[in-house]
């Protein structure tokens, strides 16, 4: 199951043509489908972008290029880094809706290694908090026991 491995070992598995960037994509992207309405993980689910990036990464494997460790390895952004393709809430209304003119630089050098932005993750409302339970789109809850909390400003 390629949701149980580490993105190191997903990262040599592509690299070496075991699986491309877009059957781990597909199967991250299916697990977030599966589990998302219960916890509430993520607040944005980039498909067509994510899916776009992996089949880029692909390509350029295909055609020889070197690409980093973790290149077409799927990855997910807390909600409080900025990104110029998917809205960017900080877990507040206040800025629902809002897309930002850029990258953050975290996210630009993500970008940079060749990892696919599959979306954005759930948080208390500004970090101002250590639960998860104060993101003014919902609580995320722990996969392991849905009646915890995640723990952390960022629980997705």
């Amino acid at each position: 199951m390629l949701t149980t491995k580490t993105a190191a070992e997903l990262g040599r598995m592509i690299a070496g043509g075991e699986t491309t960037s877009v059957e781990v994509t597909t199967a991250f992207l299916e697990r977030i489908d599966a589990l998302n309405p219960t916890l509430n993980a993520f607040l944005h689910v980039d498909r067509d972008g994510a899916l776009a990036t992996a089949a880029d990464i692909d390509a350029r494997i295909a055609a020889g290029e070197k690409l980093g460790p973790l290149a077409g390895v799927p990855i997910a952004v807390k909600d409080n880094f900025c990104t110029v393709d998917m809205p960017t809430t900080c877990g507040s209304r206040m800025l629902e809706g809002w897309t930002p003119p850029y990258d953050a630089t975290v996210v630009q050098r993500v970008r940079n290694a060749g990892l696919v932005i599959v979306g954005k993750t759930n948080m208390d409302e500004f970090a101002m908090g250590s639960s998860t339970e104060t993101s003014a789109f919902g609580p995320s809850r722990n996969p392991w026991d849905t009646d915890r909390i995640p723990g952390g400003s960022g629980g997705g």
